[in-house]
């Protein structure tokens, strides 16, 4: 059983910065993928970081990529998105996610590898 409790969401303005974590319980020994999805009302989950638990190898969304950094610290069991330069366009709710350990390097942006989802953190970015 995974447990997987995301907490650092807000309201912040455009172009500001906010720290998202995410504290992990259970899969702690594979190198499955730990992932940041977003949902915005309407529209469907979006991807938008992963990092592998153990190697570290990172994939971000194109729409994020300079901007947002995904990170994990294995002794703590938790994995962080740090999000920079923000805008309006990524104001949704950002979930957290344990991808199987099975999942292929090209697949960490499929959010069918990942089994599961933490309760999500509302971002909103104001102008």
């Amino acid at each position: 059983q995974v447990q997987l409790v995301e907490s650092g969401g807000g309201l912040v303005q455009a172009g500001g910065s906010l720290r998202l974590s995410c504290a992990a319980s259970g899969r702690t020994n594979s190198d499955h993928p730990m992932g940041w999805f977003r949902r915005v009302p309407g529209k469907e989950r979006e991807f938008v970081a992963s990092i592998r638990w153990r190697s570290g190898g990172t994939n971000y969304a194109n729409s994020v990529k300079g901007r947002f950094t995904i990170s994990r610290d294995n002794a703590k069991n938790a994995a962080y998105l740090q999000m920079n330069s923000l805008k309006l366009e990524d104001t949704a709710v950002y979930y957290c996610a344990a991808g199987l350990p099975s999942t292929p390097y090209g697949g960490s942006s499929d959010s069918r590898w990942y089994d599961y989802w933490g309760q999500g953190t509302q971002v909103t970015v104001s102008s």
